[in-house]
């Protein structure tokens, strides 16, 4: 049986022995809630809830789980004329979901920005048959194993000729970041880089719910792995949180002021 934890979304496969508690929420950067560890089949969510999309640019899709659930990130359909990159993922894959993908091309490959995102990355690829691509500074974190899951290594990888991705670490060692080079370019950046409420700027943490912030020398890494990108524009993982003019120059520009308030 498939499980998947409401707190993080994270799917388990519940086979030999009842799986008790999920190894992303015990890890500092997540957390269990005060009620205590809940589980979910996945038939279940499957019943309950639906995919609410939205269309942003000529090429970019999101969608989002309705009613929330678990962590409620967003993920994203990246089409271009190679293939459509599914950007992260949420647990629910319904019909519906996949009548719609399908319609606007099906997948050709998946890729993720951390662990909090896996949820049923397996279900997806098996369903689409593409492959994801998981850096490998955090394979300890798969908690259900995919003939489709493809490690990198480094500090970027390509996908398709206008699409790469970024490694920035921070938030997880291999915490990582899509980058489509077409046009005036855009960056996809899950909450390796968090878009603040204010659409106009972004922030940096090792644990977003416990409030534990990166050192002023892993957020100067970062700055300068994305310096040499061009972006005028960037999604976040979560719904509105998305810069959409002089993104690059917001981003460095936070980085800049986040450095400084540490050394205060």
């Amino acid at each position: 049986m498939i499980k998947v934890c409401t707190a993080c979304g994270t799917s388990y496969d519940e086979q030999r022995e009842e799986i008790k508690r999920c190894a992303i929420c015990d890890d500092d950067r997540q957390y269990v809630p005060a009620t205590g560890q809940k589980w979910m089949p996945l038939e279940r969510l499957l019943l309950n809830h639906s995919n609410k999309w939205q269309q942003h640019t000529a090429t970019l899709f999101s969608l989002q789980t309705v009613p929330g659930f678990a962590i409620n990130q967003r993920a994203f359909l990246l089409r271009t004329s190679q293939g459509n990159i599914l950007w992260d993922c949420i647990a629910n894959l319904d019909n519906a979901t996949k009548a719609i993908i399908s319609a606007l091309g099906g997948i050709h490959a998946i890729a993720i920005s951390h662990p909090h995102y896996y949820s049923t990355m397996q279900d997806w690829a098996a369903a689409f048959n593409a492959p994801i691509y998981l850096h490998a500074s955090d394979r300890e974190w798969i908690m259900r194993s995919s003939p489709h899951i493809q490690l990198w290594h480094g500090d970027e990888q390509e996908i398709l000729p206008a699409v790469k991705l970024i490694r920035l670490g921070g938030h997880f060692a291999g915490g990582c970041v899509l980058h489509h080079s077409h046009n005036d370019g855009l960056l996809l950046s899950g909450d390796i880089l968090q878009v603040t409420p204010g659409a106009n700027a972004v922030s940096f943490m090792w644990s977003y719910p416990n409030m534990l912030p990166l050192s002023a020398s892993t957020v100067s890494d970062i700055m300068l792995r994305l310096s040499p990108l061009k972006f005028e524009q960037l999604y976040g993982a979560f719904e509105h949180r998305e810069i959409l003019t002089e993104a690059q120059k917001k981003v460095l520009h936070s980085g800049e002021k986040y450095i400084a308030c540490l050394q205060k």
